[in-house]
């Protein structure tokens, strides 16, 4: 046996998930519920699907509650936890998941969106983060993981809104992971590559074959590629990793425009 005492954790709690009425969110629900996790579903705007996953939830023998909220807004936020910490218990897991998207060029794009995406994806991570950092400091133990994108690594024409907030959550991790750290908080990212959803489809009926071509292993992503991440990094196997972000993206952004045959 080694020297150094191997931390255990305790079995999987109570995790919370923004966003996760459908796509993504709903992948992840779903494959924490399937590994043990108890299940907080947040939603801004579409309750039947958040109800939808909670009932996934369910089906595996967890608990599920779904709790509406704006996580742009600081108020709502401090109302959520409350109620989270009010039905559930304190959360173990965070997982900032709750994003919006603008697709128009950088000089076309209104104030008003431009706002509305910042808020959502980067204040919105913010807000809950010190929420449940809060919340979690006292028992010296939490996970936090933050929903990036590639898209903070390549420049995409007409997601101008979209980049910068990813950018800001690739930098806001690893601060909070350096600040979380000592009081027994990890703090990581996920980066989804071209993942296929409900929304991708509904952008681009070809969506799949399209970004399936250019991805060094043929094939797009789908939810539970992106779950199995989070599982893994909310796991006591990832016990010593914070401040990481890990790109799930079968190498597309790892994949150089070239010259060359």
């Amino acid at each position: 046996m080694s020297d150094q005492a191997h931390h255990v954790s305790d079995p999987p709690g109570v995790a919370l998930v923004t966003g996760a009425s459908k796509g993504i969110g709903r992948g992840i629900a779903l494959e924490l519920a399937a590994e043990g996790w108890d299940v907080v579903v947040n939603y801004n705007r579409d309750q039947e699907g958040a109800e939808e996953t909670a009932d996934g939830v369910r089906e595996t023998g967890q608990r599920s509650w779904v709790i509406d909220c704006d996580v742009g807004f600081a108020d709502q936020v401090q109302r959520m936890f409350d109620e989270v910490t009010r039905q559930a218990g304190t959360p173990g897991l965070l997982v900032n998941n709750a994003a919006v998207q603008t697709w128009s060029p950088l000089m076309d794009l209104d104030e008003a969106d431009w706002d509305r995406t910042i808020r959502t994806n980067l204040k919105g991570t913010f807000l809950c983060t010190k929420a449940a950092a809060r919340l979690m400091a006292p028992h010296k133990s939490g996970v936090i993981i933050n929903i990036g994108s590639g898209a903070s690594q390549v420049a995409f024409p007409q997601l101008v809104d979209y980049s910068a907030s990813k950018g800001g959550i690739d930098n806001l991790t690893r601060v909070s992971a350096l600040e979380l750290g000592p009081l027994g908080i990890r703090v990581n990212c996920v980066a989804p590559g071209a993942i296929e959803i409900e929304r991708t489809r509904e952008e681009d009926p070809n969506y799949a074959k399209k970004w399936g071509a250019i991805t060094p292993l043929r094939r797009v992503g789908f939810p539970t590629d992106v779950a199995s991440a989070v599982v893994f990094l909310a796991s006591e196997k990832a016990d010593f990793i914070t401040g990481q972000t890990l790109f799930v993206d079968g190498g597309l952004f790892k994949h150089p425009h070239w010259a060359y045959d």
